[in-house]
């Protein structure tokens, strides 16, 4: 997921070290299910209940599941911080303020607790295995109360931010399920793909953008009651507002929407995203779902994505906003269809993602931005990231292949993951040649697609049997090529 600052338009490559994934199956029919009921205040509570049913498509059985808090990092006094010294001004637009999710029961287990290294990994045992092929349903009422911050999720100075507003079930590998910490480096998710439907509840004066097609929606008193559906998507996501406008359009069997409340110009951002939609659709592979939210909001960083929903910071200027537009929905390819990592192997999805929203304005030059302006500012600003880290440190580490809990900075992160990756894709595609390059992709998205693919999948795509452009990647990858 992205967090694009304003001076860096360039991006992509975090780390190789990706989990496990050979153990479960994520390419067939069935897959677990998550119902949530929910219902926000209109102040800075939602109540919810959550049905899910877990389908074991793994080869061995399961007594215990895991599913991560993430609004638990909201907590006074969580470890891990959700947003940076750097960004708390912007974030923290009413001082500072604290959220959480509290788990009120869990039915059809036989215990359940809240654990984790941070109070992140609500832990349900079952009352028995459940073995392959086979499901088990139970029911978590939680409630879930929100910051005032311009994040993932919060209260918004004029919007309301739910993202990974439920628990979300951790990705399973090998060793058993992944527990995910929430840094404030990165995107710390990873997540398989599942089927949803979500009822919403807010007071009648809301409009909701959300990450699933509208199914049904009825005024019942003071409240608006709407429910959706999204199949075989990551998470899923919603912003609330009393004060949205919308766009929309339509692109063969999606309908895309542009929801804004301060924009003098909202037909050109619904333009970018409409036309970058069907340039991702013909150069990678088609756009799965039926609707796409672009939403402008309270966020601290450019954009954050989601399966069929990008956030749009409301502070972004024209370009600034259609940058970000474009740069988020070359994410529904590379994470929301194609997943992957986004702690230990970022730069599968910011990578190519940044890159891609490259190749889109090379195509569609009435926007202004160019690949040469693209590229150098890349170049240049990496260039004095390494020139400043190896003064102050004596030396500038320069891999790709580390965690996100191994930057010592986001002005590192940055350097590193956008615009080293920015310069690697490009290089690949200079050595691959243009034909080859997005044959690779085409095959990487249709292997992919619904799973969480491996480093190796990607390179493996890009390489075939060629040992020497394996040895590039490679050197990109461990800090040994000098830009």
């Amino acid at each position: 997921m992205k967090k694009l600052t304003l001076l860096l338009l360039t991006a992509a490559i975090v780390a190789v070290f990706t989990l496990p994934i050979a153990a479960c199956k994520k390419d067939n029919s069935a897959l677990c299910n998550y119902e949530i009921i929910a219902e926000y205040d209109g102040q800075k509570t939602v109540s919810a209940v959550m049905n899910f049913t877990y389908y074991n498509d793994c080869e061995n059985e399961i007594s215990d599941l895991k599913f991560n808090l993430y609004a638990n990092a909201y907590r006074q006094n969580a470890r891990q911080k959700p947003i940076s010294q750097t960004y708390l001004d912007k974030a923290f637009y009413n001082g500072e303020s604290f959220g959480k999710i509290e788990i009120l029961s869990v039915d059809n287990c036989s215990s359940w607790q809240v654990c984790g290294s941070d109070e992140n990994v609500l832990l349900v045992s079952l009352l028995t295995p459940i073995y392959p092929e086979n499901t088990v349903k139970i029911s978590v009422k939680y409630t879930l109360e929100l910051a005032q911050v311009n994040h993932r999720t919060g209260v918004t100075e004029r919007a309301v931010n739910l993202g990974n507003f439920y628990p979300v079930l951790c990705h399973y590998e090998k060793s058993g399920f992944y527990e995910c910490e929430y840094y404030s480096c990165g995107d710390p998710f990873v997540s398989d793909c599942a089927n949803y439907t979500v009822q919403l509840t807010v007071p009648k004066s809301y409009v909701i953008a959300s990450s699933g097609n509208l199914v049904k929606s009825n005024e019942s008193g003071e409240k608006l009651v709407c429910e959706y559906e999204l199949k075989r998507a990551r998470d899923f996501a919603a912003v609330l507002s009393q004060n949205f406008k919308t766009e929309s359009a339509t692109l063969g069997d999606c309908t895309v929407t542009y929801y804004y409340y301060d924009d003098a110009n909202p037909q050109m951002k619904l333009n970018a995203a409409v036309q970058s939609l069907q340039y991702f659709s013909d150069v990678f592979g088609k756009y799965v779902y039926p609707t796409l939210s672009v939403v402008q909001t309270g966020f601290c960083y450019a954009g954050m994505e989601y399966p069929a929903l990008c956030m749009i910071s409301d502070k972004l200027k024209n370009d600034d906003a259609i940058y970000t537009i474009v740069h988020e929905n070359a994410h529904q390819w590379w994470y929301a269809m194609v997943g992957n990592d986004q702690i230990n192997s970022a730069w599968q999805d910011e990578g190519l993602a940044e890159y891609s929203t490259l190749l889109f304005f090379e195509n569609a030059p009435e926007y202004g931005f160019t690949k040469t302006a693209i590229l150098g500012n890349a170049i240049k600003n990496y260039r004095a990231y390494f020139t400043v880290y190896k003064q102050i440190f004596g030396d500038a580490n320069t891999q790709m292949t580390r965690s996100l809990t191994d930057f010592t900075s986001e002005y590192e992160y940055v350097n590193i993951c956008y615009n080293k990756g920015l310069i690697a894709f490009d290089t690949i595609k200079n050595s691959l040649g243009e034909e080859k390059f997005f044959k690779a992709l085409k095959h990487y998205y249709s292997n992919g697609l619904y799973k969480t693919a491996k480093p190796e999948d990607l390179i493996a795509c890009f390489c075939g049997d060629d040992s020497d452009l394996e040895g590039l990647i490679r050197a990109f990858l461990d800090g040994k090529i000098i830009i």
